[in-house]
């Protein structure tokens, strides 16, 4: 690497010496020319620590998801939401054949007609058999039969209407609604299909609350805690969003021997599903900082104009890294910190040997 930047360093000195340009009258004949002189914008190469990251792959998902399913066997009768939808809640998302929950329902309503009838009849014999009694018509033993048929039939009306009010109960399970504000991201049935407790018709996310979920190798995660803050790269956002680590699992995979980390994030509008890149912080590095409109390309090399103690531009190759968000770029080599650097301004374009005046 060190080769191949002094050969690009070379490369920068004849780039430097055309600029300069060469007359073809001879030294003799004319007095050098005077310095050009240029308003340029000056700025310090700024020594700065930066954070080291390391980039992991994660997936972002809603944190609540609810599969919906019926309660009750029954042909689907209505279901008229699409996959995507927004749906509210309490809306009636699909409904499911009532009819043999109805006739479950009026089988109910007739025993009960029966357990309130037999209850009648078996309350008259009681009361006409305590009279019989005082009279001493009937012996005790008769008179506690009666008894017990009266608390039999009290029983069976207890139960009957606790059958009705299931029965009812069932009817109320042929409709179902959304738990909640969502999105419905999975329709796994349609109109007439059976539906059977326990296989799930709808599933919906509620985008309001979202996660991110990563696998981390050991490194990272013994230098996590929950509560850090850690900023996540999405597609489609111009910059990293913060998340804060929600959930750390101790057990590693045995496969790929990383832990699953999840990370609760904020940002309406981003999508379940969607791809993010998570910068765990590592150590930090120092390096040098610059503007990046300083960083020029002449002829191929890439240079900033570095000015003398007597304000005179010199063309000088760098070797540049990354660019932040924030419009500065790092010089990895060709400039030292607090060196001067001249950024042209408006139409003026710096040449070699430009005296820089302000």
């Amino acid at each position: 690497m060190m080769k191949l930047f002094a050969k690009q360093l070379m490369g920068a000195a004849i780039l430097a010496a055309l600029l300069a340009g060469c007359s073809h009258e001879t030294p003799s004949s004319h007095a050098p020319a005077p310095a050009r002189e240029v308003s340029a914008k000056v700025v310090i190469a700024q020594a700065a620590d930066l954070a080291e990251v390391f980039p992991v792959a994660g997936v972002i998902e809603a944190v609540d998801t609810v599969q919906l399913s019926s309660r009750v066997m029954g042909h689907i009768r209505e279901l008229n939401v699409v996959q995507g939808q927004a749906v509210k809640r309490d809306q009636v998302l699909f409904v499911v054949d009532p009819v043999d929950t109805q006739g479950a329902v009026d089988l109910a309503k007739q025993n009960l007609i029966q357990a309130e009838t037999a209850l009648r009849d078996a309350k008259l014999d009681y009361e006409r058999f305590k009279n019989l009694y005082q009279d001493e018509a009937v012996n005790k033993q008769q008179l506690e039969k009666m008894r017990m048929n009266y608390d039999v039939s009290l029983s069976r009306v207890a139960q009957a209407k606790a059958g009705l009010t299931v029965a009812r109960g069932q009817i109320s399970y042929t409709r179902i609604s959304a738990p909640m504000d969502a999105i419905v991201t999975a329709k796994l049935a349609n109109e007439g299909d059976m539906a059977t407790p326990g296989h799930p018709v709808l599933v919906l996310e509620d985008t309001s609350k979202l996660r991110v979920r990563a696998a981390v190798p050991e490194s990272v995660y013994r230098s996590l805690k929950l509560g850090d803050t850690v900023q996540v790269e999405v597609d489609g956002q111009a910059q990293p969003l913060s998340a804060s680590v929600s959930r750390m699992t101790p057990t590693a995979d045995p496969q790929a021997h990383t832990y699953p980390v999840t990370l609760d994030i904020a940002a309406p509008g981003l999508k379940s599903g969607a791809f993010a890149r998570v910068l765990f912080p590592q150590a930090t590095r120092q390096t040098l900082l610059i503007p990046q409109v300083a960083l020029l390309d002449r002829a191929g090399i890439r240079g900033v104009f570095v000015l003398d103690k007597e304000g005179v531009a010199h063309y000088r190759m760098v070797r540049s890294g990354a660019v932040r968000a924030d419009g500065m770029v790092e010089v990895l080599a060709g400039v030292v910190a607090g060196e001067r650097i001249a950024i042209g301004q408006g139409d003026v374009m710096l040449q070699n040997g430009d005296r820089v005046v302000n």
